[in-house]
């Protein structure tokens, strides 16, 4: 049943769409509603998945080094056991048998770090458009719960040879596509138009607060505890929030048992006019001939590009151009999330200020966020070359460079949502394929130029990658539009 059939059922709609504005501005006071503490849950499940994305770009340089475990070797024996010193290198000593170290080439660990991308070209398109059909509830719940437990197995799979490793990786990926997929049907019947732009970026929010908690001490637990409890802690934390998930959730207003009366006609009213009835069969002729769902789709894939380079090799940077160890590397790049982690917030407030007051129509908005997301970034990246001998000029382009990028998350991103509603999942999960090959590809090459070229991989990288961003986005900036496309109404739609 379609939102507007939802609104007259409720028999307070008018034959015009409008609603009471008094109540509607009741409704849309402050955060503590249930569409935000929504928001919240999803945070949280974003949280874990990518601390669970994460762990093995932070392990890795303690699994083909070290640096984890070693402690001074030359301690001497002869102060009284009871010297905290010792009792801390003996510690250390015990995890030594649990903490084994790899023989891995860098080309080897790009291959390593790419496979859970492999995994998640199988889950995005199904997902997407099964969420779209039966809701998010049990997708994300389920994809959420099995990504977290098979997180426990990454060390014994280690243990078993790259091979074995690379499958183990390749089924978690399967796992999160389910999650990071099915999340943005909830929002075709939970999010008001004035406020789309803030609760996806209140829920987007948790992958950079995981990223952030995951840099800050996974470093320190992988020099402290040993490297293999990166994975058992993470994992167990989103086991938690996978059981916190299913009783809370609840995939519209309608059916919400603790929702407000005003809070549930408010959301309705609002999507009134929006048709996000379930749709069994796909316009696929029309999709592959709109050249506005083509610009977000080759945005995805050249966004991601430098997104999925920053993600992977960020501490390796730090550890060979900066000369920072494995726990300052990681604290380093925490403090660029949590900066790009309160932008992420202010953008989707600011998005929704700037639509609400009329000062720019919704597709200035996406355009205008998606070029700030796009140029500044790839100017920050390219004076990285010339900076690297001084580390608050290159923190300070890294900062810039992370915080402006969030700025597509209510640019590019979430376009999709403006110009098909009815097919948000299954469109989420057409962009998550282009955003996952991207990922796949970019790593791989670019650990196999910084292993040829000590000097100037880096920069080669960096230039690579804001070529491949301007290009997308120039194209999104021709052929981008914000209005619902033919194609995606009842009325026009062409079947498969």
């Amino acid at each position: 049943m379609s939102t507007r059939a939802e609104a007259e059922a409720m028999g307070h709609i008018s034959s015009d769409g409008n609603f009471n504005m008094a109540q509607t501005q009741t409704s849309r006071k402050g955060f503590c509603s249930v569409r935000h503490g929504l928001a919240l849950i999803v945070h949280l499940c974003n949280f874990s998945i990518f601390t669970q994305r994460m762990n093995l770009s932070i392990a890795i340089p303690a699994m083909v080094n070290n640096t984890a475990l070693a402690g001074p070797s030359n301690t001497s024996t002869e102060r009284p056991p009871t010297a905290p010193q010792d009792s801390w290198s003996e510690t250390l000593k015990e995890f030594k048998p649990v903490a084994p170290t790899y023989d891995w080439s860098p080309d080897m660990q790009g291959i390593i770090l790419s496979s859970l991308n492999y995994g998640s070209f199988l889950a995005p398109i199904p997902v997407g458009y099964m969420s779209g059909i039966y809701g998010a509830k049990y997708l994300v719940g389920v994809g959420l719960f099995l990504s977290s437990v098979l997180t426990f197995f990454i060390p014994l799979a280690a243990d078993a040879g790259v091979a074995f490793l690379i499958v183990v990786r390749i089924v978690p990926g399967i796992a999160q596509g389910m999650v990071l997929t099915s999340q943005y049907t909830i929002w075709v019947k939970w999010a008001p138009p004035l406020e789309k732009s803030q609760l996806i970026n209140i829920a987007i929010s948790g992958q950079l607060l995981g990223s952030f908690i995951i840099f800050l001490i996974g470093g320190f637990l992988c020099q402290t505890i040993g490297w293999p409890y990166i994975f058992y802690i993470f994992g167990g934390i989103g086991c938690a929030c996978s059981f916190l998930w299913f009783p809370l959730f609840y995939d519209d207003p309608i059916n919400h048992p603790f929702i407000s009366t005003g809070e549930k006609e408010y959301i309705v009213r609002s999507l009134a006019q929006q048709d996000s009835s379930p749709a069994w069969s796909l316009p696929i002729k029309a999709m592959v001939r709109s050249l506005p769902l083509w610009a977000i789709l080759i945005f995805h894939f050249t966004e991601f590009w430098s997104f999925y380079i920053f993600m992977d090799y960020t501490p390796t940077y730090f550890s060979t151009i900066l000369q920072a160890n494995l726990r300052d590397s990681g604290i380093l790049t925490s403090l660029l999330l949590v900066a790009a982690f309160i932008c992420t917030i202010f953008g989707g407030l600011l998005a929704d200020f700037l639509l609400s007051r009329r000062l720019l129509r919704l597709l200035s908005i996406r355009k205008l966020f998606t070029a700030i997301g796009v140029l500044v970034p790839s100017a920050a990246l390219v004076s990285l070359h010339w900076t690297r001998s001084s580390l608050s000029a290159t923190m300070a382009l890294l900062a810039l460079s992370f915080t402006t990028t969030t700025f597509c998350q209510v640019g590019a991103f979430v376009n999709f949502l403006d110009i098909a509603p009815r097919y948000t999942g299954f469109l989420k999960g057409l962009s998550q394929i282009f955003a996952h090959a991207s990922g796949a590809i970019s790593s791989t090459p670019a650990g196999f130029i910084m292993s040829q070229d000590s000097e100037f991989g880096w920069r080669n990288v960096f230039l690579i990658s804001a070529s491949v961003n301007i290009s997308g986005r120039v194209f999104y900036l021709i052929f981008g539009q914000a209005e619902v496309q033919d194609w995606a109404t009842e009325q026009t739609l062409t079947h498969f």
